[in-house]
């Protein structure tokens, strides 16, 4: 889907010929054609995202400094889609007693962005149309549209995504990744790389445990196998269970970063 992540640096073209023949070839980022020897194709790939990264990476300290300057603590949401992100927030508004902006990622639509406002807390928009994630250079573009002064902590709401936004550093200070109950108890076995980029694991939408064969212990041992540092609350952000533990642990986190 990305044209800058590695999920698509490689991809497949098919022509049809007059005669009715199809050829298939594939091409990189570059549309160079694939070289007959597989390594220097593998090489040239492997140049291009170390690039993308090295320069996203910079990008992203910037990020981290500019919240810093303003005594912000910034917090990067990840999951697939459907998982609650957004309910979350408007959860975080109306419980916690402090003030939030969020930096909203979406391919389509401001419907998320929407929420949040009416809700009370300023928030902007980033539509990336075909990339699957959001990265530094977006995220230094929405941090410049909200009102950071008197900001306590800024989210920024990833592309709903299992997998290329645990690869990109937005600058954040604390990676959070959501797992609803909906989705099945075998996501971290299934998606390792995100429940490793984890700070903290929330098992959201735990009313609906008893409507689905969802095992929080499995997920839980599942998760602490791949990251044992990993930190987890369950809640459930329609009821508000939970979310005062939530609340208590985004105040723990700034108050120790200082």
């Amino acid at each position: 889907m990305c044209k800058d992540c590695g999920c698509s640096i490689s991809h497949t073209h098919s022509h049809t010929h007059a005669d009715g023949s199809v050829h298939t070839h594939e091409h990189d980022e570059t549309h160079q054609h694939a070289h007959a020897n597989p390594q220097l194709n593998e090489t040239k790939t492997v140049e291009v995202i170390t690039k993308i990264l090295d320069a996203n990476d910079k990008e992203a300290a910037s990020n981290r400094a500019h919240f810093e300057e303003h005594g912000i603590f910034a917090i990067n949401l990840m999951s697939s889609p459907g998982a609650g992100k957004t309910t979350l927030l408007e959860a975080t508004i109306e419980e916690g007693d402090f003030k939030i902006g969020v930096i909203e990622g979406d391919l389509e639509t401001n419907q998320d962005a929407d929420r949040i406002v009416k809700k009370g807390a300023p928030a902007y928009q980033i539509t990336t149309g075909q990339a699957c994630h959001l990265d530094a250079f977006m995220v230094h573009e929405g941090l410049h549209h909200l009102p950071l002064k008197g900001l306590d902590f800024v989210f920024i709401e990833n592309v709903g995504n299992l997998v290329c936004p645990a690869s990109y550093d937005v600058g954040a200070h604390l990676n959070v990744v959501l797992l609803s109950v909906p989705e099945g108890d075998d996501k971290p076995a299934k998606y390792p790389v995100m429940f490793r980029a984890a700070d903290i694991l929330l098992i959201t939408k735990t009313e609906l445990l008893p409507h689905f064969d969802f095992s929080v212990e499995k997920a839980i041992k599942e998760a602490r196998k791949l990251n044992p540092k990993v930190d987890i609350i369950e809640c459930d952000s329609k009821s508000k269970k939970g979310i005062d533990k939530w609340i208590s642990y985004l105040k723990l986190k700034k108050t120790l970063r200082g």
